[in-house]
């Protein structure tokens, strides 16, 4: 189904990131006492009995913007704004009415969508008094709330649903996740933008512009896609402001959501120590990676080949040799074909399953090809299964499960992509007994010839 839209907007500070949270149910938008800390619109779903919406928040809005970070914030709530179906102008009633609101409500009379106020921090039916000076807005209904305690917000979407449309049939999939990953400073937003051909997340040179992850649905060449922009993920032991580790946790979170994980590194900079951290972050989460070498626009002509380049990233992340390398400019636009073809591969790769019958000779193969054993005991295999996607994950009955060394491992993992590539996503191996005799307890190393 085709949700309507709703978008909650008003001036830095008044609760619309507690109102969002509260709405959908879980924490998604950052919320912190300091104004401006919301600056992409976020997307989320709200359900009320049987009625549904999607739910926007936005930035603080600020009608003559100071500095070009606020200016950009101002076109992503006027964006916002013009794709809402129904409109949630939240308003501290402790404070009452400011000339910002009165300028904001001039603008959302513009755009003549239905605009509900709610009158936010409104804790006790003692403080209901204050929630007068709202009407001075021009706005019905103004609906008392409590954003942080959950008091008025049924009241209030019983108002959103009279007021949206129905909704409507959806024709589109929703297509696979793909989370952009990365340090910050590297160019994921503008890929994102550039993929989307539109300003649809902030973009600023300053680095950590994007605070929170933004899911964006679209379409590239015919096919569904869902878009997670990430906030940049630096070193954990680098990350000291309280508001970029909040940033950071739901970058990490992000790719727990994704289906594809795309880890932008910096060309004119190459792999970073912070690279390697995040890489290591993406393939713990199990996640099809994909790697893009952003910023290609910015590297000589002539100057290094591509081939050098893939080298210098295996070998800088060599628990990431299963990974294609792409090439792009967000600036130009160059690469995207590529990384999405990549994209589509790795997807559709972790997703892959296997017959018992064939995994078992492609284990077997690996073990007469070099034997193991523990205490004189040889490694048997005596079955293998699939048992999950995404990561792909085998289930391996062998007689020495305990012993089993992480290089042997290794083989194994690595005579399975031989056999089946698996390429852009990580393998995943369990070892469970089948019984027979075990021998003495030590690491399985190479037989005895």
């Amino acid at each position: 189904m085709i949700r309507p839209i709703v978008a909650i907007v008003g001036r830095p500070n008044v609760g619309k990131s507690t109102l969002f949270n509260r709405l959908i149910g879980r924490r998604q938008s950052l919320v912190r006492d300091v104004p401006g800390v919301t600056r992409d619109r976020l997307y989320g779903t709200v359900a009320f009995e049987r009625w549904q919406a999607t739910v926007v928040d936005t930035g603080g809005f600020e009608p003559s913007p100071t500095s070009d970070v606020m200016a950009a914030m101002r076109q992503q709530v006027l964006r916002a704004i013009e794709e809402a179906d129904c409109l949630v102008f939240v308003v501290d009633a402790r404070e009452g009415v400011t000339p910002v609101e009165e300028a904001i409500a001039a603008i959302l009379r513009r755009s003549r969508h239905p605009v509900i106020i709610a009158a936010n921090k409104v804790d006790s039916a003692a403080q209901e008094p204050q929630v007068s000076d709202c009407y001075r807005l021009g706005f019905t209904p103004v609906v008392p709330i409590s954003a942080e305690h959950g008091r008025g917000v049924a009241e209030l979407l019983e108002r959103v649903r009279d007021l949206a449309p129905s909704p409507a049939v959806e024709d589109a999939p929703r297509g696979t996740r793909v989370a952009i990953v990365g340090r910050p400073n590297v160019g994921k937003s503008s890929l994102v933008n550039a993929v989307l051909g539109q300003e649809r997340v902030l973009v600023h040179e300053a680095p950590g512009t994007t605070r929170d992850a933004v899911d964006t649905p679209m379409v590239f060449r015919g096919t569904p896609y869902v878009l997670i922009d990430t906030a940049g993920i630096r070193r954990k032991g680098r990350v000291t402001e309280a508001l970029e580790k909040l940033s950071v946790v739901m970058a990490l979170r992000s790719l727990e959501r994704c289906q594809v994980a795309v880890l932008v590194l910096d060309a004119s900079e190459g792999v970073t120590a912070q690279d390697a951290h995040i890489a290591g972050y993406a393939h713990d989460a199990g996640r099809a990676m994909v790697v893009a070498v952003n910023k290609w626009d910015l590297v000589p002509p002539n100057h290094v080949r591509k081939a050098d380049v893939v080298g210098q990233v295996y070998d800088r992340l060599p628990f990431l040799d299963y990974a294609p390398v792409t090439f792009t400019s967000a600036v130009k636009g160059t690469g995207l074909g590529d990384l999405f073809d990549q994209v589509d591969l790795a997807g559709a790769e972790a997703q892959r399953r296997l017959q018992p019958s064939e995994l078992l000779s492609i284990f077997r193969q690996a073990v007469e090809r070099r034997p193991a054993s523990s205490g004189g005991v040889p490694l048997r295999v005596h079955s293998v299964q699939q048992v999950a996607v995404s990561p792909p994950t085998f289930a391996l009955r062998v007689n020495l499960p305990d012993k089993i060394h992480f290089s042997y491992e290794r083989y194994l993992v690595n005579s399975l992509r031989h056999a089946q590539a698996f390429p852009g996503s990580p393998v995943r191996l369990l070892f469970r007994k089948a019984g027979g005799k075990s021998g003495r307890r030590r690491p399985l190393g190479r037989a005895k010839r």
